[in-house]
């Protein structure tokens, strides 16, 4: 629902619902990517939280929420629900978006697998004594329930909506809208300049294929089955803070891998990573997205997707990118990508998938369900 030249748009009044309105997380810098282009495109948003960024707030009219109930996360979201609810009931709105599990919003963004998919892990006897006998799940599984019954569900990837499907199969008017992405911040042209720089900072080879890993939780997001894939020739980059760093590092000297990965540790200027690199993995057990493949995507890096990662849903395997199963995928896929020639040829359709999938482009949607849902 791009405006064309010369053409008026008529203006929404909406209300945008996250408990922290900063770039700090994928929920967050979602519902700050899509709130401020809905702001530059003359709509007027109330923006619903705990706190927000205050050099994010231009143009938005940021309604303070109080932290409440500080017994447990869970009581803390059902007051934050609560009092948003209250504060909603004193006005109208066209459109009222939810990034969080409330009850009171016409659109769910759902950015995360569902709480009963957690319950999965739970076996038999600590199952009972894990959910049917814990009031924090009875709370969380109430807010659930509310959040999945509103008019319409917005899941952030394939995998969510299947997710919802199926524990939640009379949920109706589902639209999946995946993440966006800066193609001007992540793009050839932005990276290109630092490369050898960063490379040679780093002492990597130019021969060598770099290959970067981007994620905390290092276990879901499957490091532990990329370590040893990493052969004669290559480097990997770790980017992020995950848990367990001793088994990490036993990993790799059990692999004999000490001098061909880098942990990294949180990085700030990830451009500069994706500038080094040659092939982004992410070879992830469960992830609802996974910012880091578009990103690489963007920046015309072919990538290594894990098949449960929501991301993979953009990638066509061989055409823009490759979809991995196991460790023995990864590592004859990275043989493969030692080829200049490949990596150029999978690179440049990874970015047109990118272009196609801009943030632009994700507020167009939120912008036209919307004005599908504008009262009268």
């Amino acid at each position: 629902m791009c405006k064309l030249e010369g053409e008026a748009t008529e203006s929404l009044n909406l209300a945008v619902i996250v408990k922290h309105f900063n770039l700090l997380g994928g929920a967050e810098k979602y519902a700050v990517e899509t709130t401020r282009r809905l702001i530059s495109r003359g709509h007027r948003v109330d923006l619903y939280s705990w706190e927000a960024d205050e050099g994010l707030l231009a143009g938005i009219n940021h309604i303070k929420i109080p932290c409440r109930l500080n017994i447990s996360s869970s009581t803390r979201l059902w007051a934050f629900g609560r009092d948003v609810s209250k504060q909603l009931a004193k006005k109208k709105y066209d459109a009222v978006l939810s990034h969080d599990r409330t009850g009171c919003q016409d659109i769910s963004v759902v950015h995360t697998f569902s709480y009963k998919t957690g319950m999965d892990r739970y076996p038999g006897f600590r199952k009972i004594d894990q959910i049917w006998m814990s009031p924090r799940a009875w709370v969380y599984l109430w807010m659930e329930k509310q959040q999945m019954n509103r008019p319409v569900l917005v899941p952030v990837s394939r995998i969510i909506e299947k997710d919802i499907i199926r524990h939640y199969p009379k949920a109706k008017n589902i639209s999946v809208i995946t993440p966006g992405i800066d193609t001007n911040g992540f793009s050839p042209g932005a990276i290109q300049d630092r490369r050898k720089k960063i490379r040679a900072r780093e002492g990597i080879p130019e021969k060598d294929l770099a290959v970067l890993f981007v994620g905390s939780e290092f276990r879901r997001k499957g490091l532990d089955l990329l370590i040893p894939a990493i052969d004669q020739g290559m480097q990997l980059l770790v980017a992020g803070r995950g848990e367990n760093m001793s088994f990490y590092r036993k990993r790799v000297s059990q692999c004999g891998n000490q001098s061909r990965v880098s942990f990294l540790g949180l990085q700030k200027n990830m451009p500069d990573w994706f500038a080094a690199a040659d092939v982004v993995v992410l070879p992830s057990k469960a992830e609802a997205f996974g910012m880091a493949v578009l990103e690489g995507m963007a920046c015309s890096l072919p990538v290594i997707a894990g098949q449960a990662l929501g991301a993979s849903c953009l990638i066509r395997h061989n055409e823009n990118g490759f979809i991995c199963k196991n460790r023995d995928d990864i590592a004859r896929l990275l043989v493969r990508l030692k080829d200049p020639s490949l990596r150029k040829r999978i690179g440049e359709n990874a970015r047109r998938t990118a272009l196609e999938n801009s943030w632009d482009i994700c507020t167009d949607h939120f912008e036209a369900l919307c004005f599908n849902l504008k009262r009268p």
